[in-house]
């Protein structure tokens, strides 16, 4: 990729306020540095879990290049930041192993990561056992939290902290656009066999209880493979129990191939609410007419009214920048790739140093408001957690790009504007 400027032109106007300060960054004029920051960065680049790493290489990029002109001032010195990225491949042992890597061979100072709970978890779970501080986002927090024994009330961690939003943020999001397109009662589980699947499709925990205090009950034919190809098991089950709703948390390859399997052996529901698949727009593209109306949850979007406090772009500028540079539609992971820089910066700033327990503990209470909204980590809902905000989406043809991500549902954060009603299928 070429290197381009980092800033649109209303970026650059925007760091004559405050935003490019409020992260605790202190500009400098002078060019040189006596210390360098060593992040490590695990992400799913390649296999099925790669659309959430498509934005990596320019959000890296061009914070990489934001700190070569503004270093990160740190206890009365210039720090080069140093960005070691690493490819999980969408698979969780390899998580672990190349986060084992970052730790022991290069280094690093404080660990990022991103990108559902296959990723995420197996690289906290490494930072945990050698002491590393590390800051992890896109994945709901109940797996993240509870999937690696954590226990509300109970135990906690000291060095792996998270922001994203739970359960609860989904479940009520899809409740009210089930409701909006004037659907039945009965929802299609499709839940796969990996921490995701479980986590939603938990008789005591999740979705099961939750759309229960509200007349829904959901038919669930039993967890599959991640990989499969056949889904005639799981329509049937789903036609026979009068689903109207498909709800599901799927890989983008999966949910293409059930789709299609879908409208071939007449399984249509009202309305779909699909997670992790159908967030990008090239998962869309591929079900062409089949992807109209499709709907998914939305943790960021251009018109979410948050500014960085790294960069001071808005969210539309971070996004604008992005096509310019790619000359691709935005993603929802370019926002919470570049909160993970912010957060980064923000906890080395307070800690005064890169000491990994300075840093670990100047997260336990960090506030912060960034391009995904203002994150708090002594608000809860459990200690080591951040929460943000969601809004529920469905997908509309559109005119510049096959199709775009239209903000339909916003009960829990009304400052994102909806674009558009809840259409059914």
């Amino acid at each position: 990729m070429k290197r381009r400027t980092f800033l649109t032109a209303a970026g650059l106007a925007g760091l004559a306020g405050t935003g490019a300060c409020s992260s605790g960054i202190k500009r400098s004029e002078s060019t040189g540095s006596t210390g360098t920051l060593k992040l490590g960065y695990v992400t799913p680049q390649t296999g099925a879990l790669a659309p959430f790493g498509e934005a990596d290489t320019y959000v890296v990029g061009a914070v990489k290049e934001w700190f070569a002109k503004n270093p990160l001032r740190v206890g009365g010195q210039d720090l080069t930041v140093e960005v070691l990225v690493k490819d999980a491949q969408s698979d969780s042992k390899r998580a672990g192993t190349v986060a084992s890597d970052l730790i022991l061979s290069d280094k690093v100072d404080l660990m990022l990561v991103s990108s559902t709970p296959d990723i995420t978890n197996p690289v906290a779970d490494q930072c945990e056992a050698n002491g590393v501080p590390c800051i992890s986002t896109v994945a709901p927090w109940q797996p993240w939290f509870l999937g690696r024994g954590g226990a509300v009330g109970g135990k906690s961690f000291t060095w792996t902290y998270h922001f994203f939003w739970g359960l609860e943020d989904v479940e009520a999001v899809y409740q009210d656009m089930w409701a909006a397109a004037g659907a039945g009662k009965k929802a299609g589980g499709l839940f796969p066999n990996d921490p995701d699947g479980n986590a939603w499709g938990d008789p005591k925990t999740g979705f099961p209880p939750a759309v229960a205090t509200n007349g829904y009950s959901i038919v669930d034919p039993g967890r599959f493979a991640v990989g499969t190809q056949d889904y005639s098991a799981q329509i049937a089950r789903f036609k026979q129990g009068g689903a109207d709703i498909l709800l599901g948390v799927v890989v983008p390859p999966d949910f293409t191939n059930f789709w299609k399997q879908a409208a071939q052996q007449g399984y249509r529901p009202r309305i779909a609410t699909i997670a992790k698949a159908l967030l990008f727009p090239s998962t869309i593209e591929a079900l062409g007419d089949l992807g109209q109306n499709l709907g998914t949850e939305v943790w960021w979007s251009p018109t979410h009214p948050f500014t960085s406090s790294l960069t001071g772009q808005t969210a539309a500028q971070l996004a604008e920048a992005f096509t310019a540079s790619t000359k691709k539609q935005w993603t929802q992971p370019i926002g919470f790739v570049h909160a993970l820089f912010e957060v980064a910066a923000k906890a080395v700033a307070t800690a005064g140093s890169t000491d990994r327990q300075a840093v670990a503990n100047a997260l336990k209470s960090l506030k912060l408001d960034t391009v995904v909204g203002s994150l708090d980590w002594t608000a809860g809902p459990v200690p080591n957690v951040a929460k943000t905000p969601l809004v529920g989406g469905q997908w509309r043809k559109g005119t510049t790009y096959p199709y775009d991500l239209v903000v339909v549902s916003n009960p829990l954060k009304t400052a994102v504007p909806v674009a558009g009603q809840v259409q059914p299928l």
